[in-house]
């Protein structure tokens, strides 16, 4: 039987066995970053909000912290279960159930100013935005591995990050609803959720309709879960969760929670301009972030990728520390670490373990960096506070600075023991698999 007429004598029942078209792998990567776009306006709509509910509502540092680190608290808990639904109940119907909790949670989120309320709408948002990304992450792997997945994982966060930047400049494109008050933009946030949630709602039908149709090749999970499992990962992936876990502990409490009212109180810098500042770390990032996988993806050499970026975000700090130079290059510096890192660390996952069970290794990745996260968000909001930071004592925030600066070197040391791991006997291809095709 010749090729050419071969796709013409498929017979209906061997349809299950047809090869996923590329178009449909990319379609689902755009409603999966659709998805993820509102789940990181959410996150990120509190910096803005900082001055506001430090003004309206008389929150301080710690309270403002809060509500960030309340984020991360339950996912020290939910969130490994949550990787363990997307395994078992596949990242379909886990991604569809974890961004309608995000929504609930932005909902409840602005319903008051009491910061009980407040915290507890972010509570909530965190029990389901951290379990959909590590659904969202492990779809993607599924979807893409062998088929360009540093690309894939680029254009998601890059399409993510897009709402994190919306996020920083809602100051001068929402401005209406700042004039407002503190509630205005929360309600921004809900609309946000709303396309969250639609987005979800269309990868879930498209998934559906194509295994119907189409081999997705996906791995039966385990018969049973055993948590002693939880701790028998290769060494080189608890590399990668350390590096995660100093990696963000830096970038979030830093950009999400701290950095607007730094840039205001250190620099002088007014609250739509210092917004602006802050968002051109995820601007460089939309575009970045995918170029950098792209070529991760035709190189290798992931390990060395993540030892360079995380070892730019040192001179960052030490320059806003120490100088008055202009903002945009320590931003800059972060801008490029904020792209490569992501863009090389996510996707080295599915090397390092096996398919049905990477939303469990994702969740447990994420239950780690989320206690990072509740633990650096606290700190840094009490240095500020125990220091006396503010507009007339901008030297308060050194002891902040200097926390994400030692936090940045930790990360470039797991960054340099995966290196070596991954250049000897017990290598997993990191530093020498490339992507074939689309």
């Amino acid at each position: 039987m010749t090729g050419s007429s071969a796709v013409n004598d498929v017979r209906p029942g061997d349809a299950a066995r047809l090869p996923v078209p590329a178009g449909l792998r990319w379609s689902v990567l755009v409603f999966l970053s659709l998805a993820m776009f509102g789940n990181y306006y959410i996150y990120d709509c509190i910096a803005p909000l900082a001055s506001l509910l430090t003004e309206q509502l008389g929150f301080d540092d710690k309270k403002i912290g809060l509500l960030n680190a309340i984020y991360s608290v339950p996912n020290i808990f939910v969130v490994i279960i949550g990787g363990v639904m997307a395994d078992r109940l596949g990242t379909r119907l886990a991604t569809l159930i974890f961004t309608a909790i995000c929504l609930v949670g932005a909902i409840v989120t602005a319903l008051s100013g009491s910061i009980a309320v407040m915290a507890t709408g972010r509570l909530i948002f965190g029990l389901g935005a951290e379990s959909m990304i590590v659904a969202v992450t492990a779809a993607l792997g599924q979807w893409f591995k062998g088929k360009q997945l540093g690309f894939a994982f680029g254009v998601n966060l890059a399409i993510a990050r897009a709402g994190s930047f919306a996020a920083d400049w809602s100051p001068t494109w929402a401005k209406p609803f700042f004039e407002q008050g503190w509630q205005g933009p929360l309600l921004v946030s809900i609309g946000f959720g709303v396309v969250a949630l639609a987005a979800a709602i269309i990868y879930f039908v498209m998934e559906r309709s194509a295994e119907k149709k189409y081999d997705l090749g996906r791995a039966k999970p385990s018969d049973r879960f055993v948590w002693s499992d939880l701790v028998r990962f290769d060494k080189s992936f608890w590399y990668v969760v350390g590096l995660c876990v100093t990696f963000y502990s830096v970038i979030f409490p830093f950009r999400s929670t701290f950095a607007i009212k730094y840039f205001e109180e250190a620099h002088g810098l007014s609250l739509e301009h210092a917004g602006q500042m802050n968002s051109w770390v995820f601007l460089a990032a939309i575009f970045a972030t995918p170029t950098f996988g792209l070529v991760v993806d035709k190189l290798g050499k992931r390990s060395l990728f993540m030892m360079l970026g995380t070892f730019l975000m040192v001179p960052a700090f030490l320059i806003m520390a120490y100088t008055q130079w202009h903002l945009a290059l320590p931003n800059a510096l972060i801008g490029v670490a904020f792209s490569l890192v992501p863009a090389v660390l996510w996707p080295s996952v599915p090397y390092l373990v096996e398919e049905n069970r990477l939303g469990t290794a994702y969740g447990l990745m994420t239950l780690i960096q989320n206690i990072g996260l509740t633990i650096f968000n606290f700190a840094a909001g009490a240095l500020n506070d125990r220091s006396g930071a503010s507009a007339e004592n901008p030297g308060g925030y050194l002891p902040m600075l200097w926390m994400f600066m030692i936090l940045s070197l930790g990360g470039f040391v797991f960054a340099w023991l995966l290196r070596r791991r991954e250049t000897g006997p017990h290598a997993h291809g990191l530093e020498t698999v490339r992507a074939k095709g689309l």
